[in-house]
């Protein structure tokens, strides 16, 4: 990626109302703390269109402003193919997310697509859909993300300061 230009990024989940969104938010909150909102595209959307234009699940919504984070402009929208062009990583939550990705992908994009938390820190692992689980599924859901969006933040923030940063 050359300095200056703008990195953007979708995050993916299922219905693109609890992980997602939340991802989003969360990373968007990081940027913004670190003054780098003119270096980022960050966008979320759900490989399924079962809550197409619906506000995120209430539960990510409360525990996002439990952290400062507002989610309450955000709807929920259904990853187009358009997408794989506009952006430059395609982050699925879970090994579903990411499969599905790759099914719906033209075959030059696919390289565009990865694992949030295995890309983020480098280790395997799914963040897990909280949506049936009780309401600690998302606050522990939560506290993943961040600590991942923090480890992507730092990797890709050095990838779009270039040599000058």
């Amino acid at each position: 990626m050359m300095q200056n230009e703008r990195m953007s990024i979708l995050f993916v989940c299922l219905g693109n109302i609890c992980r997602s969104p939340l991802a989003e938010g969360v990373f968007r909150e990081i940027v913004t703390a670190n003054g780098a909102q003119e270096r980022f595209l960050i966008d979320s959307a759900g490989t399924g269109n079962w809550h197409q234009g619906k506000p995120p699940d209430r539960r990510s919504v409360e525990v996002a402003a439990r952290h400062g984070i507002d989610l309450t402009g955000l709807r929920a929208r259904q990853v187009t193919r358009g997408d794989f062009d506009r952006f430059d990583l395609l982050l699925g939550m879970d090994g579903d997310n990411v499969a599905t990705l790759a099914s719906l992908a033209p075959p030059d994009r696919r390289g565009r697509i990865a694992q949030f938390h295995e890309f983020s820190t480098g280790m395997p692992r799914d963040v897990p859909d909280p949506y049936y689980g009780a309401e600690d599924g998302f606050e522990a859901v939560y506290r993943m993300i961040r600590a991942a969006a923090g480890s992507l933040f730092e990797k890709l923030a050095a990838e779009t300061r270039g040599v000058s940063g």
